[in-house]
């Protein structure tokens, strides 16, 4: 943390002063779970949020249209103490005579302890409930959403929330048990809860199944079935919650296993190929009555161990051939999978991208499968090309669509290489739902090995913990033939093992991602937010970011990517003026690349944590901006004079920071968060024009050409209501942030 200096900055002071931040950050709801996590179409129902900071949220956001939400009720698990003083008040009660008054005091005091056991687990991250009634009309769009609660404090992270079309059934929701509250239950003179470890449910199919998983316990499901169908089981788990933060290994394991009615085995899975979510096909061997049984992997289980399970004769595709075409081209595409209506499909021409396929049956729509459209030219792999003598010839640039077909196989490709030249060879395949566990090696004529390589991370692949397709860049040595050979490291193969070759020079490009995907704040505030620049293929430039399409008064600070850095921290500024509801907003990046202008956007996403130590970039649908009404600020600050700031090596420059005045002063502290080793702040004064910031650089630890922006919070000196028998202790209180400042620094 950088150093910080105590001022009388009074326009400064009073604009960030009118709302402290650390109520806001204090109490920003927050949700773990939503059970169950979706619904069928044209149905009303109530569904379970747990989360924390609940108390105070009123609204419900969902990304779609077609679906409307309402709060209806807050519950909050009672405290160890006011369970003992409850269940004492209780016994008191029941010494009295009993009157009408007192049995109904009674009968709430009972029910109360019943309703809001205390949280045995001790999770306070999903401790806190709030019940929702949802209304989904007959016509809204199947598939995978995102929801929200809001209230004064702002809004919640996204969870998954799903539109469906086939019936549902969910069990009630659940709670761990807690010891205490049975031994109640049991001296009340009521039933003790009926033993979680396995419970049963009939249903009629087609259905989706809703439930949670507990400590020890497996749910199952009865249904009947007749010979020849074939029968397709989904089940959704870590897909619903993808990272679990304070668990291990960070998710839901589930496994489903399929049993005739006299308790044969007869399907299991803990896994569908590399997908962590199981995934059966069966075909019905005889009429009967048939059991799907889920539980986690290793009897773990909580409240947010939530999932959906669809069965029945439902379309689901395992594969596609090619997985991609030409961007404006038409691709006639070859569908594998379950209970399909065609076997063959030309999608409409598209832009580049990926793009969601899928395909219906009687008005159900299957699951997705990414399509890759590509601006490249494209070819299909021949057989046999298993060696060089045989390989298959191509011209550069290209893109070959083609499959590893048995175990062992190799698909080798040849082309002429000039001395010198650079060469990018990358397999989209894992990405592209193949199981294809790619390796790639580039030869010469001779034989000999130019460069190799078997997984290459994307780090915007943000749900993948296999990382396993291939990557390389070689410069070629000599003029020739080269030959690139690509395989399955796992010396795997079949129709479905499918990939995108890609062949070239260098495609220097970008993609964006910034997080968070939910934004709080007051009106006229300033807050921190974190772009990440994912690069390829060499592209180091800098990349200007933008609001697209942003309502007036939304505002950037330090909005550009520095080049060859990976990541900056900006600050977003937001009108000083009341909001109506939730605002989206789109960002994106410009950078000019081989001399054109290229245009992305920045995708959503969160930055969460697997067992409490890795961090995945996760997508979200939309970014969300919620501005509080709650003390507005009368204006924005600003950052006066030019940016980037430049701070001599082993030298001081100074900052203009303008905002509103006010009528008194107040004792603000400003603090530089994460600043680069080297950069702090020197002093802080007031000036003409509002506050002056003067930075300075220590020469021995930041070097000429470094870039970025500082992040400036300010905190406000506030007596200390917990240091007991310390006369005039003071703590620090969260104020808020300036707008970012830019900065680099120079040779003296």
């Amino acid at each position: 943390m950088g150093q910080w200096r105590w001022h009388a900055i009074s326009g400064l002071a009073i604009f960030l002063m009118a709302a402290p931040a650390a109520q806001a950050q204090q109490f920003t709801p927050r949700i773990g779970y939503v059970y169950p996590a979706g619904g069928r179409q044209g149905t009303t129902f109530q569904v379970t949020v747990g989360g924390q900071f609940l108390s105070t949220v009123s609204n419900v956001h969902v990304s779609c249209t077609g679906v409307q939400a309402e709060v209806v009720e807050y519950n909050r698990p009672l405290t160890q103490k006011e369970f003992t003083d409850l269940r004492e008040k209780l016994q008191e009660l029941q010494k009295k005579e009993k009157d009408a008054a007192t049995l109904k005091e009674i009968a709430e005091i009972r029910a109360k302890i019943l309703k809001n056991p205390p949280n045995r687990q001790g999770n306070p991250a999903i401790a806190e409930t709030v019940t929702v009634k949802v209304m989904m009309a007959a016509d809204a769009e199947p598939g995978q959403r995102e929801i929200r609660l809001a209230g004064p404090f702002g809004l919640t992270n996204p969870l998954v929330f799903r539109v469906g079309q086939l019936p549902e059934f969910s069990k009630p929701p659940s709670k761990v048990p807690n010891p205490d509250v049975e031994r109640f239950r049991a001296n009340s003179g009521r039933q003790p809860a009926p033993p979680p470890a396995k419970s049963e449910t009939t249903i009629t199919l087609p259905a989706v199944v809703n439930g949670q998983i507990l400590p020890g316990t497996m749910d199952r499901y009865r249904f009947k079935a007749t010979k020849g169908q074939h029968l397709v089981v989904v089940a959704s788990a870590r897909e619903l919650i993808p990272y679990l933060p304070d668990a291990v290994p960070g998710w839901f394991q589930a496994t489903l296993t399929l049993y005739d009615a006299k308790g044969k085995e007869l399907a299991y899975s803990d896994d569908y190929r590399f997908h962590p979510d199981p995934v059966l096909y069966c075909e019905v061997p005889q009429d009967g009555e048939y059991i799907v049984e889920i539980k986690d992997a290793i009897y773990r289980g909580r409240e947010d161990f939530v999932y959906r399970i669809a069965l029945g004769e439902l379309p689901f595709l395992t594969g596609i051939f090619p997985m991609g075409g030409r961007a404006g081209a038409q691709t006639s595409v070859e569908l594998k999978g379950w209970n399909l209506p065609v076997t063959q499909l030309t999608p409409a021409p598209q832009g580049p991208g990926v793009h969601p396929l899928s395909v219906r049956r009687d008005g159900r729509v299957s699951n997705l499968l990414p399509f890759a459209v590509d601006t490249l030219p494209e070819c299909l792999e021949r057989e046999p090309n298993n060696q060089p003598a045989g390989a298959q010839p191509v011209t550069l640039p290209i893109i070959v669509n083609g499959r590893i077909d048995r175990p062992d196989d190799w698909d080798v490709f040849r082309f002429e290489g000039r001395a010198g030249d650079e060469i990018v060879a990358e397999v989209n395949a894992r990405r592209l739902d193949s199981p294809l566990d790619s390796v790639l090696k580039l030869t010469d004529a001779a034989g000999r090995q130019l460069a190799f390589n078997d997984d290459h991370e994307d780090k915007g692949a943000g749900l993948t913990t296999h990382q396993a397709d291939s990557w390389l860049c070689a410069r070629l040595p000599a003029d020739g033939t080269c030959y690139l050979h690509l395989g399955d490291a796992q010396h795997k193969g079949g129709p479905e093992y499918a990939y995108r070759l890609s062949i070239s020079p260098p495609q220097p490009d970008f993609e964006l991602r910034v997080v968070p995907s939910s934004i709080n704040t007051r009106g006229g505030a300033t807050v921190p937010i974190s772009v990440y620049a994912l690069r390829k293929d060499g592209f180091s430039g800098e990349i200007a970011l933008a609001l697209k399409d942003a309502p007036k008064g939304f505002v950037l600070g330090g909005a550009q990517v520095p080049a060859n850095q990976d990541q900056v921290r900006i600050t977003l500024t937001v009108p000083p003026v009341p909001q109506n509801g939730p605002i989206s907003l789109s960002l994106e990046g410009r950078a000019v690349i081989q001399g054109r202008v290229v245009s992305r956007p920045a995708v959503p996403a969160d930055d969460m944590m697997q067992a409490f130590a890795y961090h995945h970039l996760v997508p979200a649908q939309e970014m969300t901006v919620t501005v509080s009404s709650r003390n507005m600020a009368r204006g924005q600050v600003r950052i006066l004079g030019e940016t980037p700031v430049r701070i001599p090596a082993g030298g001081t420059a100074r900052v203009q920071v303008a905002a509103p005045s006010g009528p008194a002063a107040a004792r603000i502290q400003l603090v530089l968060s994460d600043p680069p080793d080297g950069i702090a702040i020197q002093e802080v004064s007031p000036s003409s024009d509002g506050t002056e910031i003067v930075l300075r650089c220590d020469a021995a630890k930041a070097k000429p050409g470094l870039k970025g922006n500082l992040i400036v919070n300010a905190f406000a000196a506030v007596p200390d209501s917990s240091s007991k028998g310390k006369q005039g202790s003071q703590r620090r209180a969260p104020l808020g942030s300036l707008p970012a400042i830019p900065f680099e620094i120079v040779t003296p």
